[in-house]
């Protein structure tokens, strides 16, 4: 298959923190977890791919000419602005034509089940709601790749299920690559196609889910798929651990 992302020897320092050595390939269409703690750099890891940062050794190579778009922690939504002028906003730096955006609009919040909050703002949005305005906002421009930085941490349960639904609804009708970033292991188990494990700055392993409970890790990489046997809340089945 395809790599749509190709990163070589990557290392960004911020203050104290050092990201990387990292070597990663993403294939085209697939949806990436990166699992990892608080303070693991996922979000740095994200950012850097999303260009955010300059400064940085090694290559990051994207197979790629349609932009790369990102889903915000906090959502970014511009305040002064309504639900269906944040979804346009990226349209409308194109210049493209009102009449045209409003259609573009009209049809991804319809697709996101949003299109009521079109005159809405964000200060009136509960956290799901904020959710999928960011989502589709990031959508409209068709990137290729979408990065989500832990786009289900503050919602409950029930709305977390629901968004699950509309990511892969996501990646099968958008066919865009997903690198999802979570502590959460059952989400990443839940959504992904990969798992990718980061502590303090670098990746200690990388597994194809169906492969995760076919290997022994070590102890340190055990406690993030360390699951009891049976299945989870989502439905997931699996096997006893092996821990070395």
């Amino acid at each position: 298959m395809e790599d749509i992302l190709q990163v070589k020897g990557l290392e960004l320092q911020v203050g104290e923190f050092l990201l990387g050595p990292v070597d990663l390939n993403i294939n085209r269409g697939e949806l990436f977890a990166v699992l990892g703690k608080t303070g693991a750099g996922k979000s740095l890891f994200l950012e850097l791919i999303a260009g955010c940062y300059k400064n940085y050794k090694g290559i990051i190579q994207v197979n790629s000419k349609a932009p790369i778009g990102m889903v915000f922690q906090d959502y970014k939504l511009f305040p002064h602005m309504s639900v269906e002028e944040n979804i346009g906003y990226g349209l409308k730096c194109r210049h493209m034509r009102k009449k045209q955006i409003k259609e573009e609009v009209e049809k991804l919040s319809e697709m996101l089940k949003i299109s009521h909050l079109l005159k809405k703002y964000p200060n009136t949005l509960s956290g799901g709601e904020k959710q999928r305005t960011a989502l589709a906002r990031t959508l409209i421009v068709q990137p290729e790749i979408l990065l989500l930085d832990e786009p289900f941490c503050a919602l409950d349960l029930v709305t977390k299920q629901e968004l699950y639904q509309n990511i892969i609804m996501v990646k099968e009708k958008f066919f865009c690559t997903i690198l999802l970033v979570t502590h959460d292991f059952n989400e990443a188990y839940y959504l992904a196609d990969k798992i990718g494990v980061l502590s303090d700055g670098k990746f200690l392993a990388v597994s194809e889910k169906e492969k995760i409970f076919e290997q022994a890790w070590p102890e340190e990489i055990s406690r993030f798929f360390g699951i009891k046997e049976g299945k989870n809340e989502y439905g997931c089945e699996y096997d006893k651990r092996r821990i070395i």
